[in-house]
């Protein structure tokens, strides 16, 4: 029995892309054809992403400025912050090595003489000698000289009788302050709670010339400082550090203005700064 069938082979499609589709006669491979409209597509995308990343991540990254809010969802804003108060201080820092204080020959005679008054005023309200820092040889000189004899005559017994009276010139709050300073030590003290990243400034009024004693301690941690001063038309930073436990030493105003310290806590957790100042200033300006 023969059975005769016509077999209709339809056409399928072929699994992959004819690869001679893509290559012109000699076999090279084509190119795209790129148009006008195209490349303007493009670049407009690209535009629009690369001001989408500078907008939502690069402003408040690096800068803190966060226009859309989108940073401080993710913690850039924040991180962009910290950045800028570490190149703030970094400057400032850069300032401060550029500027050196220097004291004239005039500076250093109203030093001599200040000293002078500081030593006549502990004579008088009976302040010890250490306060008054007076040189070792000069009071050597002074016990190893012979008392004089008193002369005959009324003049011994009308001599006046010394009375601690403050000399002309100074004020009530001068007074006081020496009080404090003969039987404390310290003038002033104060003391701040910084927390994490928390600053903190305290400044001594001074004329051009006086000498202010300073003592301050973070207290078992460290702080970053500034001390500088500021007045008639002047600014001068006379020293910084950072990372510091404590620091004691004088500060001599090179000129009539506010001069004292800056304060920054920079570790991860609370930091108590205690200032203890004495010396020569009209008063504390603190907060």
């Amino acid at each position: 029995m023969n059975t005769n069938s016509d077999t209709t082979h339809t056409p399928q499609t072929p699994l992959r892309a004819d690869r001679r589709a893509n290559r012109d006669g000699a076999g090279r491979l084509r190119g795209v054809e790129a148009t006008s409209g195209g490349l303007i597509r493009s670049t407009l995308i690209a535009s629009g992403a690369a001001v989408a990343v500078l907008t939502l991540v690069y402003l408040p990254a690096e800068y803190g400025i966060d226009p859309t809010g989108f940073g401080a969802v993710l913690g850039l804003t924040e991180m962009g912050q910290i950045k800028q108060q570490f190149y703030a201080e970094a400057e400032a820092d850069e300032a401060g090595a550029r500027a050196v204080a220097t004291l004239d020959p005039a500076t250093l005679g109203r030093l001599d003489r200040i000293e002078a008054q500081l030593a006549a005023i502990g004579a008088v309200i009976g302040a010890p000698a250490s306060l008054t820092e007076a040189p070792a040889q000069t009071v050597e000189e002074v016990a190893a000289a012979p008392a004089p004899e008193p002369e005959p005559g009324p003049a011994l017994d009308a001599a006046p009788e010394l009375t601690a009276e403050p000399a002309p010139g100074e004020t009530t709050e001068a007074v006081d302050a020496a009080t404090a300073e003969a039987t404390s030590g310290w003038r002033d003290e104060v003391s701040y709670s910084l927390a994490p990243g928390e600053g903190i400034e305290v400044k001594l009024v001074m004329q051009e010339g006086q000498t202010a004693r300073f003592e301050w301690t973070a207290n078992g941690s460290v702080v970053n400082y500034d001390t500088h001063g500021d007045g008639s038309g002047q600014k001068i930073s006379y020293e910084q550090g950072r990372g510091v436990p404590d620091q004691t030493g004088e500060l001599t105003a090179a000129f009539t203005g506010n001069h004292g310290w800056f304060w920054r806590n920079r570790t991860d957790a609370p930091v108590i700064v205690t200032l203890r100042t004495a010396g020569d200033y009209a008063e504390m300006k603190a907060p």
